[in-house]
């Protein structure tokens, strides 16, 4: 381990009282838009150590400045704050004391990392540039990212590079994934709602059934993937939902489907929607039904920039080890908003593992109720974003 690291764990109290933190956020978690609570701890605790705090940012984001020195370097740093709609199931007794909600992805342990990491920054004040510290609101499909950069986020806090972090269950506890280029994949959105011809069961030749036409639809949609998308690039069309009816002697009159469509390329992306149009109205057309298309697209291609990473797994080889760091891991296909930030400054999106066994059973993965953040890795979660800054802002000597 480095001497960063060590310096980390070997503060009295300074591991428990983030451990602390992180189990008080998650006893009290709000969903995206509505991290009151957790915005108001987090700009305390940075102004307390010194920060120039602005909130409010994208509607309930966190912005932090420490500018030491004279370098003219910028960085920016950034975890997300909010939690899930999911009744939680842990038993923990840190458990949400929310009906209903709960930090099912971490990131309790994401902003509890980077507070961690702030307070040592500004402890040690060996920067020599500005470090921006975004806290970011609503990532879990509220685009927070976005709403946060409309708000003039870069404009007020400019950044040479931007990096952020997340936990990832199945992998060994503090290993570090990196990747260069598309990391995570975009994801869309389509509502397609089918009108025909409502009939009695037994007489369907003077109905138009636009249940058949949505099961067609669904065997056809995946002829994209298989036969318009070149084998070795990566794409997805996943039907979730198709609600039709009520009665099985009744054919309805209309039929509706929720469709996610999801790429790691953006040429790969643009094929699937215009495919998936095509498709939908000519499948749609020879049963003689209506086809209405709402397309709604989300996140982008999460693409690390090359320079950003590589400058990340020396950071992480320097901390860890490289038996400890996975220098180009797999894309993943999750979407994370961060990819918007991606779009504006170069960076890098890292993963930290979460553990790999629980026990006798299974890792339980994010997005489930009974998923928790293992307290286990804040420390080299916090000693990475630490030693990460004092590399990237240098303090020259005199």
């Amino acid at each position: 381990m480095s001497h960063v690291l060590n310096a980390i764990l070997e503060r009295p109290g300074n591991f428990d009282e983030f451990i602390e933190l992180r189990r008080d956020i998650h006893r009290h978690p709000e969903l995206a838009f509505a991290e009151q609570r957790t915005s108001a701890l987090v700009a305390e605790r940075l102004r307390d150590w010194g920060y120039e705090v602005e909130t409010g940012v994208g509607t309930t984001g966190v912005v932090a400045r420490l500018q030491l020195g004279t370098g003219a370097r910028r960085l920016g740093i950034r975890a997300d704050m909010d939690a899930l709609p999911i009744q939680e199931g842990t038993g923990k007794h840190y458990a949400s004391c929310h009906e209903g909600v709960m930090h099912a992805c971490g990131h309790d342990g994401h902003t509890a990392m980077l507070l961690a990491a702030a307070h040592h920054v500004a402890q040690r004040g060996l920067i020599d540039g500005t470090l921006h510290l975004i806290f970011q609101p609503a990532e879990e499909g509220g685009a927070g990212a976005r709403r946060m950069i409309a708000d003039g986020l870069f404009e007020r806090y400019p950044c040479d590079a931007i990096f952020a972090m997340h936990n990832m269950p199945g992998i060994r506890s503090g290993h570090l994934v990196l990747r260069d280029g598309a990391s995570m994949a975009s994801s869309d959105y389509a509502t397609v709602t089918l009108t025909g011809r409502g009939g009695h069961g037994a007489i369907p030749h003077h109905a138009r059934d636009p249940v058949v036409a949505a099961s067609s639809i669904v065997l056809a949609l995946q002829t994209i993937v298989a036969r318009n998308v070149d084998p070795l690039a990566m794409a997805v069309i996943t039907v979730g939902a198709l609600h039709a009816g009520r009665a099985n002697n009744v054919i309805a009159q209309n039929a509706v489907m929720e469709i996610s469509v999801r790429s790691l390329n953006h040429q790969v992306r643009e094929l699937l929607r215009r495919r998936l149009h095509e498709v939908v109205q000519a499948q749609a057309q020879s049963f003689g039904v209506d086809a209405h298309i709402d397309w709604r697209e989300g996140y982008s291609v999460l693409v690390n920039d090359v320079a950003q990473t590589d400058f990340a797994r020396q950071v992480a080889i320097e901390l860890l080890g490289s038996t400890n760091v996975t220098l180009q891991g797999p894309a993943l296909t999750g979407s994370e908003d961060f990819a918007f930030m991606l779009e504006k400054i170069p960076g890098s999106y890292v993963l930290i593992g979460n553990g790999d066994e629980r026990g006798a059973g299974p890792v339980c993965m994010v997005h489930n109720p009974g998923y928790d953040f293992n307290d286990d890795i804040l420390p080299v979660g916090a000693a990475f974003w630490t030693h990460l800054a004092e590399r990237f802002l240098v303090q020259h000597s005199p």
